[in-house]
């Protein structure tokens, strides 16, 4: 008798369920540290490039007979171009991939680079270096969207910490070199072994960068880009957090750009491979941007960025000091604070945005070399009119602005709480 004519129930057994697995990079896993050493190699180069003439401002002020505030256009140019160019570079990953374009970028970026040292006056330096940033603008935003895509979120702010890590190893080693290479054979000679430098990063990592898997082609159309674009415009949360990476990096633009100034003048008088090696402490923004996601797990995102901007603001103080050792350690709390606000930022945003993220990383970038560029112009006014009081004073404004975002950012996710309780 069947079942239904006894009335018996029938059950069917369930089909076990298949364990979904995340086919995303995680440390430990395959292609991570390729993956990772790779995007570390890349960070090198672009900030290696970026920042190629900032040591040597004092040096190519007295080849071309000018101020330090017309010098710095060597810098604010790279960072202006890199900032006007990083959301159309983003657009072109969205549809051409990420891996294509930061390629790509890396690739014209050198090229340029090996031209700067030939560049007979100073406009046409300035332009090269305007064009050099425009290039390196297809790295930033590209490879933050691809480590969203490619790596598991558990491992993202470690992934991107190690990029920032790779940034600042960029800045330090560039400036470092360019120091002792320009005291014994001048600032020509030493932009042009960084653009040799970042040749050999920018092949490495083309070769060990491993192919994309999870990007999906988007659209170019102008209508799609600025539907994405004027949609995270309106998210609070990402607007908070383009201003702090601006406001952090006006600091950090500032100092850097004018250090060389005070250290080759009275009462330190040093040569210029002693101030290139003051760039050695990049390597404390090296640990920082790498620790960054440790400090978010043990006080929160908002909690990093109080302490990151506490940090810096101590240094810029102590900075002040007319001793240099204490100069030295206000340059490191600077340079720690700095890097670890900027990876608490930067990763943020690729968690915030769910969608875009190109996008969404392109804005903070855009928003970041604003803040760069506008840090080297104005530190170098200020310090042209007030010394070096002048840029620690602009630096500490930036950072009040930091601690003031973070501050209506804590009491707008107080409010949300509230009413979600309600």
């Amino acid at each position: 008798m069947s079942p239904a004519s006894t009335g018996a129930s029938t059950t069917v057994a369930a089909a076990p369920a298949v364990p979904v697995v995340d086919s995303r990079m995680a440390p430990g896993g395959p292609g991570y540290r390729r993956m990772s050493f790779a995007l570390f190699l890349a960070g090198v180069a672009t900030f290696a490039l970026l920042y190629s003439t900032q040591a040597l401002l004092p040096l190519i002020s007295g080849e071309f007979g000018v101020a330090a505030s017309e010098a710095s256009w060597t810098v604010a140019a790279a960072t202006g171009g890199l900032a006007l160019f990083v959301l159309p570079m983003s657009a072109l990953s969205e549809r051409f991939g990420r891996r294509t374009v930061m390629t790509a970028s890396l690739a014209v970026a050198v090229t340029v680079g090996l031209a700067v040292p030939f560049a007979p006056n100073l406009t046409t330096l300035v332009v090269l270096r305007a064009v050099q940033g425009a290039a390196l603008a297809g790295l930033p935003a590209s490879a933050t969207a691809y480590l969203a895509e490619e790596v598991r979120p558990r491992a993202l702010i470690t992934a991107i910490g190690l990029f920032v890590a790779g940034n600042s190893i960029g800045g330090m080693s560039g400036r470092v070199i360019t120091g002792w290479v320009a005291q014994e054979w001048g600032w020509r000679v030493a932009v042009g072994v960084i653009g040799a430098l970042a040749v050999a990063c920018a092949v490495a990592f083309r070769l060990l960068l491993p192919a994309p898997r999870h990007f999906k082609a988007g659209s170019l159309r102008p209508r799609v880009l600025a539907r994405t674009v004027r949609d995270h415009l309106s998210n609070p949360l990402l607007c908070r957090l383009y201003a702090i990476g601006a406001l952090f990096m006006t600091v950090f633009g500032g100092v850097y750009t004018v250090i060389g100034y005070r250290l080759t003048e009275a009462p330190f008088s040093l040569p210029q491979g002693i101030v290139g090696s003051i760039f050695l402490v990049y390597l404390v923004g090296t640990v920082s941007a790498s620790t960054a996601g440790r400090l978010v797990g043990r006080l929160g995102r908002r909690g990093a960025l109080y302490a990151a901007g506490a940090t810096t603001a101590t240094g810029l103080v102590l900075s002040l000091a007319g001793s240099l050792p204490l100069v030295l350690l206000g340059l490191v709390l600077i340079t720690g604070g700095f890097f670890a606000g900027h990876a608490v930022a930067s990763s943020a945003v690729s968690k915030t945005a769910t969608t875009g993220r190109a996008q969404a990383a392109a804005l903070y970038q855009s928003a970041y070399y604003v803040g760069s560029s506008a840090g080297s112009t104005i530190g170098a006014i200020a310090f042209h009119a007030g010394g070096w009081t002048g840029t620690v004073g602009v630096g500490l404004l930036a950072v009040a602005g930091v601690v003031t975002i973070t501050v209506l950012g804590t009491r707008a996710a107080r409010a949300q709480q509230r009413l979600a309780t309600v």
